[in-house]
């Protein structure tokens, strides 16, 4: 069996600790996160909407949307739409729903 990958982290002590406390748990989360960009379409969604929409908390959400960004599997859709907290956010759509 082989061992999950660490998600990212800084190298520091608590960075690391926290990175192998999600180990696995992060490649779940992912996947439960790709999946609502997926189902949501070009109607997108927020990082805040994500972690609503999944009960994730705003570091586990916020981290598993920016890792697909930065991958490239969803983008910016140009759109902003205000969160929970009433702060203007992002709205990322999944890549292959861009027309």
């Amino acid at each position: 069996m082989t061992t999950a990958p660490l998600p990212p982290h800084n190298n520091t002590d608590t960075s690391l600790a926290a990175a192998e406390s999600m180990r696995g748990r992060a490649r779940t989360d992912e996947n439960r996160v790709r999946s609502a960009f997926q189902a949501y379409g070009p109607d997108g969604l927020t990082a805040d909407e994500v972690q609503d929409l999944l009960s994730l908390s705003h570091q586990n959400g916020s981290a598993r949307v920016s890792t697909l960004a930065r991958r490239g599997e969803i983008v910016d859709s140009g759109r902003r739409r205000k969160t929970r907290t009433g702060r203007t956010a992002r709205v990322y759509v999944w890549a292959g729903s861009q027309g």
